[in-house]
């Protein structure tokens, strides 16, 4: 059955990222190979923290769960992505497309959060040493990603909820290559101007706010470091906060670009593009950012190779 059949059909239809026949194949390949590369850091770092005794502090801890939730949040949106390359309906089912919303929502909310809380025990690690094993205790690790998880997972489910009661009276094509709420607001054929205010409201609570919050931890950390007499004290902090900083403005700059635009500013080519680094680049930069650039994780690494 050919698209334009398809189009008022009940089933949604992704149009994918390229629309070039001809190099589907070989964006096949390249995709998975970017996604088999994302799954394997992740695990592998994952299980130097769970094998290795010297890694288990908050931070190595806190580093696991992004891991589990950058595996979880890649594998959410490229495997179909992948699959569509090589297929040529591209359908998604209505309940697979509110679930791929709702899962795409928590992941992301729950890893921006997470990410703030990470700046955070970074914070009190080298600005009140003496206080840290208080401050960032099993109890209160445990409450930080409890916290993430379930007001991420609320602000998902209300927004999935409310986005798929609307009347999709229009094509049902999808001009992008998975289903999130900004890539659907089109479809709908009333006013969602007023929505939009609540997902910027929400887009400012969950990405703007933590993102705050990691640029005045590691401003305080530098200012702290800068103190140090050490100038290779000084030439190590700033090393690890920039590589820090780079993946964490990656992602939340992209998130922000694409979740606090009216969607009547919104351009499909612009917004496949800008997807691709906090769907796809960052689940991918995440575990070697981390490790590569940290000499516990390294050791870790070979000591477990002997």
């Amino acid at each position: 059955m050919n698209t334009g059949n398809q189009s008022f059909g009940t089933d949604f239809i992704l149009l994918g990222l390229f629309q070039y026949g001809q190099m589907n194949t070989l964006l096949f390949a390249a995709v998975v190979i970017i996604f088999l590369v994302a799954l394997m850091g992740n695990v592998i770092l994952i299980h130097l923290i769970r094998l290795d005794a010297r890694l288990h502090t908050p931070m190595y801890w806190l580093l696991s769960q992004l891991s589990t939730i950058d595996m979880m949040y890649i594998s959410t949106t490229v495997p179909k992505m992948a699959m569509d390359f090589l297929s040529q309906s591209k359908t998604i089912t209505v309940l697979g497309c509110e679930i791929q919303t709702y899962m795409f929502l928590v992941l992301g909310g729950t890893e921006a959060l997470l990410l703030g809380f990470m700046s955070y025990d970074r914070y009190v690690a080298i600005c009140h040493p003496l206080r840290y094993p208080t401050l960032m205790s099993k109890k209160t690790c445990c409450f930080m990603v409890s916290c993430a998880w379930t007001s991420s997972s609320v602000n998902s489910l209300v927004h999935t909820l409310y986005v798929f009661q609307l009347p999709f009276c229009r094509s049902r094509l999808i001009n992008h290559f998975f289903c999130e709420i900004p890539s659907l607001l089109p479809l709908v054929c009333q006013d969602t101007s007023q929505y939009e205010h609540t997902v910027l409201l929400s887009g400012l609570i969950i990405l703007l706010l933590p993102f705050m919050a990691i640029l005045a931890s590691y401003a305080r950390v530098l200012t702290v470091v800068f103190q140090m007499s050490s100038g290779k004290g000084q030439k190590k902090a700033i090393s690890t906060c920039s590589s820090h900083l780079t993946v964490a403005s990656l992602f939340y700059m992209t998130t922000l670009f694409t979740y606090t635009r009216p969607h009547s500013l919104h351009s499909p080519s612009q917004d496949r593009v800008v997807a691709v680094f906090y769907a796809i680049i960052t689940p991918l930069l995440n575990p070697f950012i981390y490790s590569l650039r940290n000499k516990d994780v390294m050791g870790a690494a070979r000591r477990l190779l002997g």
